[in-house]
Parts: C-alpha cells; sequence; structure tokens
C-alpha cells in the first residue's frame, strides 16, 4: 500500500525549499522502499535547487544516505527487509560493455527504480535516483549496498557521495600508492575525503591546498602532512617546492574550474597523475599547451563518484572506520532535522560547514 511521509522537495528553479506531504508507492519488480535514518547535505542537492543539473522540477532532494531496507519488490534478492543499507546513485547493470569487461564500476548502464514518487499527484524527480530527504524513499534494489549495521547510520551516508568520491579519487582513479606524494587542491568534503583516502593508500606526502583556512586545518586533521593556502602562495611554486622541485606523483582537483586544474596540471611530477572529481559546469573550457600535454607525460584522468563499486567498496571502508583508520565522524559537522535544509545550504555556501547530516 503507498506511504505518505515527510520529504523536502525543491518546488522551482532558485525557490526556497519545501517540506512537503509525498507519496511512496509500493516497491515493483526490482525495487526496495528504504527507511532514511540520515541523509548528508551535499553540494550537489544545491546544484539541483538551483536548476544546475536540470530542469525537472520538482525535485526531491538528498542522496547521500543510509538507512533500512523496509520492504522489497518481486524478484529482488540483493537485499532484505531489515538489512541495514547505504544508498548509491550507480547500481550497476552487469549486462553493458563495461560491465561484461569486468569493469562493473564504469557502467554505462546503471539504474533507478522505475516508478515515481509523488507530490498531490504529480511525478518528483528524485535527485540523483535517490530523493533521501525523506522519511522513506523508492529506488532500485541495486542501489542499497549492506553493511555492518553497528556503524552510527549519520557517517554511513556520507559513503553514498562525497566521502567515496574523494577517496576513491585517491586510491581507484588515482592508484596512489606507498611513498607516494599527492596533492589536493580543494578542500571540502570530497577534497578531505581524498586526503583521508591518500593516508590509507600509504602516501608519504600530503599536500592539502585550499583559501580557507578552516579546511585546512581539517585536512591536517585527516592526514594532510603539509598545507597550502592559496590565498598566500603560489600553490604550484609551493607543490614543487615540497616535492624537491620536481611536483607531486598524483594531484587531485576537487574544486572543478579550469584555472585550479590547470594548477594541477603544472604541480604534477613529469609521468604523474592528474585526477578530475570536482565537478565544473556545463560552460567551462580548459586551453592547455598540447606540446606541454605530450611532453609531461602521465595520465590525465577524470573520477565518476571514485570510480567506486559500492558491493566491494562500501563494505570495506565501514569495516575500516570501525577498525578506527578512517574518521568518517569527522567529516560531521552538525546534525539537523528535515526543516533546516535551506539553512544548512547556506551554511555549505559560506564555507562554514563540511557536512550537515539530516538525522530522521
Amino acid at each position: 500500500m503507498a506511504q505518505e511521509v515527510r520529504g523536502v522537495v525543491a518546488p522551482g528553479k532558485g525557490e526556497r525549499v519545501r517540506v512537503e506531504t509525498i507519496t511512496v508507492p509500493d516497491p515493483g519488480p526490482g525495487e526496495a522502499v528504504v527507511r532514511v535514518q540520515a541523509c548528508g547535505v551535499c553540494h550537489t542537492d544545491l546544484h539541483y535547487k538551483q536548476g544546475g543539473i536540470g530542469e525537472d522540477f520538482p525535485y526531491l532532494l538528498g542522496h547521500e544516505a543510509a538507512g533500512l531496507v523496509e520492504e522489497v519488490g518481486p524478484g529482488v534478492t540483493e537485499v532484505a527487509p531489515g538489512d541495514f543499507v547505504i544508498l548509491n546513485w550507480r547500481a550497476v547493470c552487469g549486462r553493458c560493455r563495461a560491465c561484461l569487461r569486468g569493469r562493473p564500476w564504469y557502467c554505462f548502464d546503471t539504474h533507478n527504480a522505475r516508478q515515481k514518487m509523488t507530490l498531490g499527484g504529480r511525478e518528483l524527480s528524485p535527485a540523483l535516483g535517490i530523493g533521501a530527504f525523506a522519511e522513506k524513499t523508492l529506488v532500485a534494489a541495486g542501489q542499497c549496498t549492506k553493511v555492518d549495521p553497528s556503524v552510527a547510520p549519520s557517517v554511513a551516508g556520507l559513503l553514498g557521495c562525497g566521502v567515496m568520491a574523494g577517496i576513491g579519487a585517491a586510491v581507484n582513479t588515482g592508484a596512489v600508492g606507498r611513498g607516494d606524494s599527492v596533492a589536493v587542491i580543494g578542500c571540502g568534503g570530497v577534497g578531505n575525503a581524498a586526503v583521508a583516502g591518500s593516508r590509507l593508500a600509504g602516501a608519504a606526502r600530503i599536500i592539502a591546498v585550499d583559501v580557507d583556512d578552516r579546511k585546512l586545518a581539517t585536512a591536517s586533521a585527516l592526514g594532510a602532512t603539509h598545507t597550502v593556502n592559496a590565498r598566500a602562495q603560489d600553490p604550484v611554486e609551493a607543490i614543487r617546492a615540497l616535492t624537491g622541485g620536481f611536483g607531486a606523483d598524483v594531484v587531485i582537483e576537487a574544486v572543478g574550474r579550469p584555472e585550479t586544474y590547470e594548477q594541477a596540471f603544472y604541480a604534477r611530477d613529469l609521468a604523474g597523475t592528474v585526477v578530475l572529481v570536482g565537478v565544473p559546469t556545463p560552460d567551462m573550457r580548459i586551453d592547455l599547451p598540447l606540446l606541454d600535454v605530450f611532453g609531461r607525460g602521465g595520465a590525465l584522468k577524470s573520477s565518476w563518484y571514485g570510480d567506486c563499486l559500492p558491493s566491494r567498496d562500501f563494505p570495506m571502508l565501514i569495516d575500516l572506520h570501525l577498525q578506527g583508520r578512517l574518521d568518517l565522524g569527522a567529516f560531521v559537522s552538525e546534525t539537523i532535522a528535515l526543516d533546516e535544509i535551506e539553512a544548512a545550504f547556506d551554511r555549505m555556501q559560506a564555507g562554514d560547514v563540511l557536512r550537515s547530516v539530516v538525522v530522521l
């Protein structure tokens, strides 16, 4: 039987979000209803609200979530009612050319629930196919990854997007290894997760770059060995000075702007790797001398969702957190209620928080 629950809706481009009563249908084949316990406030949700991702309003916001499976539809075997799960926005198909080549983290046919949640009979567009600023949400069962239920939902959900994107950019995409030097440009939630991931991978030197000393302090707590305030120093020269004049083995750009990407390009060592995990806007362009691209060698990579495979990476990272080797709690600046999300967006834009987390 369809259920009515509270959810946070972005009604139109640039409009304030509202807490509304939405309808969640019974799960159909391959679908699951999840009772949301916690959901992080991610910059992507703000992009949806501002119309920066699409114009399929109204949007049901929220996607960085954890909760309990309440009900599953026909044919679901991955999870069962009562399972504690982290939600993901790239449920792999298992059939596309990437999956068949044994690279499911590149899946070209990821999927979401077929049915739509509604508001007054009007279909809602769930953010990243999840829509978890709600007491309950409908997703594809493949979007649910079962993890150890002893972890706090407020930290588990962070792996659903930003923290996984950053850790994966270092560990999966950048292939940071023992003894490497790493520079991370942009130390918001994703960038600082890249710092933590580089530490997990055994990097010897981790250089955090930002214009906000508060974010640099967090980077130090998460494993950065050196910090650079780009307002006070040229980041390229500073990174080179800290790496014997050569540049870093891996440079992770977590801002998504042409000027910071160019800094990343010139701050890496010869044959080094640049990883772009910051999300640019459609109008942005980059202009680099092609001879420099050729002559410096190495690799220029983009990282989608940290090239993660949720079934592989989420349980592993939760285990590392429970062992005390990955402090997911360090990313949580505050916990809030559903009706405080608009104010949380303001604090995020002002740089006052690393992550606000809605706890239901």
